[in-house]
């Protein structure tokens, strides 16, 4: 197979990395490269409009992990989860309807909190030479 796929996602004081899967969405996401959004909050999910649009894959799931990368078709976003949502039971990680899980973040999703509503987001492949 080839060389991971990890995106840089930065409001310009906090950076995350993930690595994206192999799925059909993932590769739009990654060939749209690069684009801006705008932080939104749902509990702690970040999401955020992208410009790509796909519909559900066949593992589309509403409870993800903590770290995932996913999208959210009916609003053509991207999703960040690091903790429960408003529609969460207890401590999952609860999307609001069925999302395709698109990638994990790296390291320490909890750094997702530092992220304000409305700080402009930059995404963008992860440069090879970044340590």
């Amino acid at each position: 197979m080839g060389e991971t796929r990890r995106i840089r996602i930065s409001d310009g004081e906090t950076i995350v990395v993930a690595a994206l899967n192999d799925s059909d969405t993932a590769s739009a996401v990654w060939d749209a490269l690069p684009f801006r959004g705008r932080v939104q909050l749902w509990g702690d999910e970040i999401y955020f409009p992208i410009p790509v649009t796909a519909s559900l894959g066949p593992d589309a799931t509403d409870v993800v992990d903590v770290g995932a990368v996913a999208f959210w078709p009916p609003g053509n976003a991207m999703c960040l989860f690091w903790g429960p949502t408003p529609a969460s039971t207890g401590d999952e990680c609860r999307a609001a309807s069925p999302v395709s899980v698109i990638g994990a973040i790296e390291g320490d999703a909890q750094v997702l909190a530092r992220m304000r509503s409305g700080a402009e987001l930059t995404i963008e492949t992860q440069s090879r030479s970044a340590v």
